[in-house]
């Protein structure tokens, strides 16, 4: 034991003349303006007021810039706190003295924390190495600032160089224990399509439109201009207080058509879906709602491409969904029937989402995506429920008619359109600690691995209400009163306009 000891103070010693060392060959360094840029440089690191400036010009860049940032400062607060909470507590140690450097050189007033170790290069390291996990080249263009950094404690008299050495040690540690929170996603796959007969549509023979009037994007010109397009279409209008379903069949039962177009959102296209596949026509979708996500995955979110894909006939199989739900209104049990083109949640999902979209803007997508969870996931209640017969309690039920990218909380492509598959995302409060798990798994980025989170795939999955009746929102039309639902896939049940790739 005594040896050791006699060991560990002759390694201390050693360190301390080295240190020594280092600083002396520093200190006769000529005087020139490399002084005062490596005084300005370690000034502009205290409190990470650097690091923080390059990640608020990154962010400003959506993509890869903006996830590099957010996992540099990830890996700069685990460096920071580990730093100044931990090792500078249980290793005091006195900083240089002014003796030890030339007083131009020295800093003044120095700092009164413990030297060991180096807070400010521990923040560099974990900065740039974390933003060069995500984006190796921006890493490489920011290493030569972090070492600059690194030296300046050194060569201003503010920290010995094991300090800056250790410190540089323990940021890198923090950003390789994160390089797993906010992980790059993983690419979507290529877009295809299954071929389908359809008629080219050029003069618009043939074709029926039924236009929803109370569409987002409608205005008194919208009939005009689609019949400049297709001169010999015919244009149903649908006005306010009317039937939507109704008018759609009676724009389809039109002696003649050959295909069936519907302008509107997502809740007009579904009604027209149902017409189309009880007819056997081909669907043309034109966007005009406030919600036009089945348009978006069809390649028809412009009306360039839609009319394209018209009038050369291409067009392509898609599935449909199909929703049971068993509801209990007044007091009696009812059976509403409904067509899904896109999703269905139970849960906070729709919350989820409208706060994510209303902060995008402002925020971009990731940091909206983290607000939003951390605000609706911090005082949501969860739901129980059984589904295919298990009980569970849950925050959000989340199901996609189709396998939807990024594998995540926030989908937003669906390549595919007749895998034949509902998307299935669960979020559980099932595990112990769920609600603290989920909250770092919001932080972190790393929801779709998070024990809470369940990703599936299945033809078909029933659910029921234990208690209170449940509000199942169906592409973001709410269906309340809900106590039972089953939803399944209809295979390649509808031809729709789209582009080929």
């Amino acid at each position: 034991m005594r040896s050791m000891l006699r060991r560990g103070r002759w390694d201390t010693r050693r360190i301390a003349r080295l240190d020594r060392a280092m600083v002396r060959a520093v200190s006769r360094l000529p005087q020139g303006r490399h002084d005062a840029i490596l005084k300005n440089l370690s000034d502009a690191a205290t409190k990470g007021k650097l690091w923080f400036a390059v990640a608020g010009v990154l962010g400003a860049v959506p993509g890869r810039p903006r996830n590099a940032a957010v996992h540099g400062l990830l890996a700069l607060g685990v460096a920071s706190a580990v730093t100044n909470l931990g090792f500078k507590t249980l290793l005091p140690r006195t900083r240089p003295l002014p003796e030890h450097l030339p007083a131009f050189r020295f800093v003044n007033p120095q700092p009164t924390s413990s030297s060991m170790p180096s807070g400010h290069s521990a923040s560099a390291v974990a900065f740039t190495l974390g933003v060069a996990l995500v984006h190796p080249r921006l890493g490489a263009a920011l290493a030569p600032v972090a070492a600059g950094v690194a030296y300046s404690r050194v060569h201003t008299g503010a920290h010995w160089p094991s300090d800056v050495l250790l410190g540089s040690t323990i940021g890198a540690g923090a950003a390789l224990l994160t390089r797993k929170w906010w992980p790059s996603r993983p690419p979507v796959p290529d877009t295809e399509r299954s071929p389908a007969e359809a008629p080219a549509i050029d003069n618009g023979e043939g074709l029926s439109i039924a236009v929803n009037a109370l569409g987002g994007s409608y205005s008194p010109d919208t009939e005009t201009q689609l019949q400049n397009i297709f001169p010999k279409a015919y244009i149903h209008l649908i006005a306010e207080g009317e039937d939507i379903a109704a008018e759609v069949l009676a724009a389809a039962d039109r002696p003649g058509t050959k295909a069936l177009g519907v302008w509107g959102g997502d809740g007009t296209v579904g009604a027209a879906a149902d017409v189309a596949v009880e007819h056997s026509l081909p669907l043309l979708v034109l966007p005009g709602g406030t919600l036009n996500h089945f348009a978006r995955d069809v390649d028809a979110r412009s009306l360039e491409g839609a009319l394209e894909a018209a009038k050369t006939g291409a067009a392509a199989w898609t599935d449909l969904g199909h929703v049971t739900a068993g509801r209990g209104i007044d007091g009696k049990d009812e059976i509403t029937e409904l067509t899904m083109l896109n999703t269905a949640s139970i849960g906070v999902y729709p919350n989820l989402v409208r706060r994510r979209e209303r902060l995008q803007p402002a925020l971009g997508k990731p940091l909206a995506g983290l607000v939003a969870g951390l605000r609706t996931f911090g005082a949501a209640t969860p739901t129980t429920l059984m589904i295919n017969g298990v009980h569970h309690k849950l925050w959000i039920l989340y199901l996609g008619r189709g396998r939807y990218y990024p594998r995540d909380l926030a989908p937003l492509s669906r390549p595919v359109l007749d895998d034949g598959v509902l998307d299935i995302r669960m979020v559980t409060a099932d595990e112990p600690f769920a609600r603290l798990r989920l909250l770092w798994a919001v932080i972190t980025g790393t929801v779709a691995a998070s024990r809470v989170t369940h990703l599936s795939e299945a033809a078909e999955i029933s659910i029921e209400a234990v208690g209170e009746p449940l509000v199942l929102a169906v592409d973001g039309e709410p269906l309340p009163g809900v106590r039972t639902a089953k939803f399944t896939v209809r295979r390649r049940a509808l031809r729709v306009y789209s582009p080929l790739p």
